[in-house]
């Protein structure tokens, strides 16, 4: 599995989206999703312009 390395500001701002004992995994796979859903909305809604 890929490694990454998050300086302190990341970490502290990821701390601050955790709910409960939600790993970092875990957000941040939440985060890529609202990111892909949100594109998708921009994507179809060029689409009906």
């Amino acid at each position: 599995m890929p490694q990454i390395t998050l300086d302190e500001e990341t970490v502290s701002r990821l701390d601050s989206l955790r709910v409960e004992d939600e790993s970092y995994d875990e957000i941040v796979t939440e985060l890529i999703n609202i990111y892909e859903a949100e594109e998708m909305t921009l994507f179809h809604g060029g689409d009906e312009v």
